[in-house]
């Protein structure tokens, strides 16, 4: 049926002229990373499916009107759509989960033990939109580590090896994105 040679953006093309078991492969191929992402990240197995399942139909409806970019990887793009998901969940829910960075600070500043004012919410959805600004303006290569490394809970044997490098220039594009995103936080002064 399909071979590992075929590439992701094959396989969508292949989906996108009506070719249905082209996904039902890309599915099958990262079901298990994406769904224990999930998990992972809101510790319930039915909520999990459900977000799975959410994520495959956000999916779907970007690949059938074309606002997939094809420069991206696919495996990062559903992960964001995934984590993206979760997020909405918990602040549905007023949880939130933390991201950490290499020196275990918290870099959203989500977590809040006491009912948050309204002022706080206000800040705490100001900064995170202004994180996602910043890790928009670096460079695609550490960007892509910082996303899956960070979102994606991936190791960078895994990151190495989906972007086609080394270990050790997965971490320096890491320690770059870091540095790189410390330099514009001084430089907008974004609160974290």
């Amino acid at each position: 049926m399909y071979s590992i040679v075929q590439t992701d953006n094959e396989l969508i093309q292949r989906y996108i002229i009506g070719d249905e078991n082209a996904l039902s492969f890309l599915l099958n191929k990262y079901q298990r990373k994406i769904f224990s992402f999930i998990m992972m990240r809101v510790k319930d197995r039915a909520l999990s499916e459900d977000i799975f399942q959410d994520t495959f139909v956000k999916v779907i409806d970007s690949l059938k009107s074309g606002k997939y970019n094809e420069e991206g990887k696919f495996l990062p793009w559903v992960m964001m759509i995934s984590h993206n998901l979760c997020m909405d969940h918990f602040r549905r829910n007023k949880r939130m989960p933390t991201i950490v960075d290499s020196e275990g600070k918290d870099i959203l500043n989500v977590l809040r033990f006491a009912e948050e004012s309204k002022e706080d919410v206000i800040i705490r959805d100001q900064t995170i939109k202004q994180v996602k600004e910043l890790i928009e303006l670096l460079p695609a290569d550490q960007k892509e580590v910082l996303i899956l490394r960070h979102y994606a809970d991936l190791s960078f044997k895994e990151i190495a090896e989906m972007t086609g490098t080394n270990i050790n220039t997965a971490l320096g594009r890491m320690r770059y994105a870091l540095l790189n995103l410390r330099k514009m936080i001084g430089e907008k002064a974004v609160v974290i």
